[in-house]
């Protein structure tokens, strides 16, 4: 990985793909509530970046594989940060839902 390689941007469509192939993985939405509803990924859960910590209730297991997403990839960066101070050990940053071009669910 080159130094210019962080700042490219993560494509949230191939990220789906990863995750529809790993077995037991969590496609986590970091967005508000309110975000959420207006339109996600199908399967996905939300806990909001502010409510991060909510996560040992749904993947007690800190190798749990979680594919995160945002709207833009921003919040979904500092989440995985987060996650892998929280012990989480397989956590990969997926981007933003702006960039995915696959159906949505209200």
């Amino acid at each position: 990985m080159g130094f210019f390689d962080i700042f490219k941007q993560k494509d949230i469509n191939q990220g789906i793909k990863e995750y529809n192939t790993v077995s037991g993985a969590v496609l986590l939405d970091v967005r508000t509530p309110q975000e959420y509803q207006e339109g996600h990924i199908p399967g996905s859960k939300n806990i909001a970046l502010q409510n991060i910590e909510k996560i040992a209730s749904m993947a007690k297991d800190k190798e749990t594989p979680l594919y995160v997403y945002c709207y833009s990839g921003s919040r979904s960066s500092h989440a995985v940060s987060i996650l892998r101070r929280m012990g989480y050990t397989n956590v990969t940053n997926i981007g933003g839902i702006a960039a995915y071009a696959g159906k949505v669910e209200r």
